[in-house]
This record gives structure tokens, C-alpha cells and sequence, in this order.
């Protein structure tokens, strides 16, 4: 049987490492905020749905730690680290990078105005953007407001 008190501390502690509010949490797992608050709080328990979707989109939360506190989080993965060549190992190979600072040719200019255009006669409509929000995939997120 799940501890509700222990269950609280271990989707806090969920909440802690990823760096979100229990809001940016509810709408990662697309659940009510008012159910994330009432877990929270210990009023309600956690859902199978709730469970299944937290697993889903937090891969690194193991079952058996979330539900009875055994095991570990975040999972451990047991693969080897990714060796990284040196320069060393590619001693004659060059990188032919185009020069970024190089001037723009008119037709690369013609594409463009005509790219401003649009975005402007999209917004020709009336309607102003109030707010845009960019999710990462590490779950944090940045608000844009008008």
C-alpha cells in the first residue's frame, strides 16, 4: 500500500530535480493541476493514469521508488561513457566551414523581405500574440509576453 506522506516527498523531490512548479508538472504529464495540488497537499492518492503518465514522460523515475521508496532516483544507467575523439586521432582531417560572416546575396535578401512580408500580413488580422511559451526538453520553459 502507498504511504501518502512518503508518496508526497518522492513527487516532490520529482519536482525539485527537474527545476518545475507543480503547474509546468501537470501540464507535462496533461493532468488537471487541481489533482497534481491535491497530491501534493496528501488529500488525494495517486491514480493509475497518474502513475503511468508520470512514467511515460519521466523515464528516469523507476516504479518500485515512486510507489514504496525502494530503489534509486534517477535511474542509474549502467552503459559505458561515450569516448570522445581527440584532435589527435584525426590528424588530416580539416573542417571546411563557410565563413558566417560572408555577405548575403540578392536573391538570400529578396527571400527574406519576402518572409517579413508574410509574418507581417499574418499579423494583419487584429489579433495580438499575448503570451508564447517555449517547453525544453529537460522541462523547464520560458514565458514571452507582450
Amino acid at each position: 500500500m502507498v504511504n501518502s506522506a512518503d508518496f508526497v516527498k518522492r513527487l516532490e523531490k520529482i519536482l525539485d530535480y527537474y527545476g518545475i512548479t507543480a503547474t509546468a508538472f501537470a501540464e507535462k504529464i496533461d493532468f488537471n493541476r487541481s489533482t497534481i495540488s491535491h497530491l501534493l497537499s496528501g488529500r488525494n492518492k495517486p491514480s493509475l493514469e497518474f502513475v503511468l503518465k508520470l512514467l511515460q514522460k519521466f523515464p528516469e523515475v523507476e516504479l518500485n521508488w515512486l510507489l514504496f521508496g525502494k530503489g534509486s532516483f534517477p535511474i542509474i544507467s549502467e552503459s559505458k561513457p561515450v569516448e570522445v575523439p581527440t584532435k589527435q586521432e584525426f590528424p588530416n582531417s580539416e573542417v571546411n566551414s563557410p565563413d558566417l560572416f560572408s555577405e548575403t546575396t540578392n536573391s538570400e535578401r529578396q527571400k527574406n523581405n519576402s518572409e517579413q512580408e508574410k509574418v507581417i500580413q499574418m499579423n494583419k488580422n487584429g489579433k495580438e500574440i499575448e503570451k508564447i511559451v517555449i517547453f525544453y526538453q529537460d522541462s523547464s520553459f520560458n514565458v514571452y509576453q507582450n
